[in-house]
């Protein structure tokens, strides 16, 4: 199960607790992605010495490789990755929805082509339910079909009808787990359409509930708009999560609208690719600018990286492909992502977060 508590808040920005099996986490959070089992470059102890409360796993990649059968024989995800914090696994609805030329979908799930080794795979609301209960997650959430974008209003309606009925198949799967399920508000582009999903979601009961369905190719506008819409209307005794969104612009942006939970590729990514967040803008290391630069990335951060070594090392390792330069750059992104959360939290204890989101260029909603 989940707990929530709230602590204080700013507007509709929330500072809380949410208390799982594993750990507590301080909201606003965020959660690093670690797709099949890893955050890419990083070792479970490198995470806890960033104070990584909870991070994601991903159920549709976990179930192709390395499988159920031997996740299983380790008692769990947390064991087979030596992982003793929190873990939220998604349900692989999006990842279905990536494979728009290799997936059927139908009312009763979805059939596709397996893009490791093309075999044909069914899965349904309690065949994802059934991966992420294998995975012993403390956060599972529903199977849920992520409408892409543009989309008409029928085909919103008909994608956002068929999650609702797939997460009270869902919840159904779930009955007798100690841990906890969250729904997904689809409903595209569609103010409407996600009141009601939200309506049919929390009349099923759900321990938190998540917006899904942003950040898939829409306009910045357009998203800002609908989670400006819907993020308030969410239940306040539970967790308010939204997927796979963003720049720590998004972030700002979402806190201010109620939101306590965040998950993106965009800290371990960029970082992989040379983009590294700093307290004073982006740094783009493979610039020759760079080159000489004996200053840290960030003069602000504690994270090993910038504690031991120079912006021109940084770009030495970059230029000739060194793994442990991503290990590094991987370290700091995370620590500016947490470090971000932490001065969130700290201006909402303070009643200080319009401040901090003028400073982001966030308006208040």
């Amino acid at each position: 199960m989940v707990h929530f508590f709230l602590l204080t808040s700013q507007g509709h920005a929330r500072r809380g607790q949410v208390r799982l099996r594993h750990s507590c986490l301080e909201t606003p959070a965020f959660m690093p992605v670690g797709t099949i089992g890893a955050v890419k470059t990083m070792e479970p102890r490198d995470l806890e010495r960033l104070d990584t409360r909870i991070i994601l796993g991903n159920t549709f990649h976990l179930m192709l490789r390395p499988g159920l059968d031997v996740i299983e024989e380790h008692g769990g995800l947390h064991k087979f990755i030596g992982w003793n914090r929190s873990i939220l696994t998604d349900s692989g609805g999006f990842q279905v929805f990536s494979l728009a030329k290799l997936r059927k979908i139908e009312d009763r799930g979805v059939t596709f082509r397996s893009p490791v080794d093309g075999a044909k795979i069914f899965m349904g609301p309690e065949e994802s339910i059934q991966v992420q209960r294998v995975l012993d997650s403390d956060i599972a959430m529903v199977f849920d079909d992520c409408t892409p974008y543009p989309a008409t209003r029928d085909e919103t309606e008909a994608s956002m009808l068929r999650s609702i009925d797939w997460a009270e198949r869902s919840k159904q799967a779930f009955e007798g787990s100690e841990n906890a399920l969250f729904g997904i508000i689809q409903g595209g582009m569609y103010e409407d359409l996600r009141n009601l999903s939200l309506d049919r979601l929390t009349q099923i009961g759900f321990d938190g509930y998540a917006i899904g369905g942003l950040s898939v190719g829409e306009p910045k506008d357009e998203m800002n708009s609908i989670l400006r819409f819907i993020a308030p209307r969410m239940p306040d005794a539970t967790p308010r999560y939204l997927m796979g969104v963003g720049t720590p612009q998004d972030i700002v942006h979402g806190v201010a609208c109620g939101i306590d939970m965040f998950d993106c590729v965009l800290p371990t990514r960029n970082a992989r690719n040379g983009w590294l967040f700093t307290s004073t803008g982006a740094i783009k290391i493979r610039n020759s600018r760079y080159r000489k630069d004996t200053r840290p990335l960030d003069e602000h951060c504690n994270c090993p990286c910038c504690k031991n070594f120079s912006r021109a090392y940084l770009r030495h390792l970059y230029q000739i492909n060194e793994p442990l330069y991503a290990r590094l750059a991987t370290l700091h992104n995370i620590e500016f992502y947490l470090d971000l959360m932490k001065r969130i939290r700290i201006s909402i204890e303070n009643q200080t977060f319009d401040e901090l989101c003028r400073a982001y260029d966030v308006p208040l909603p």
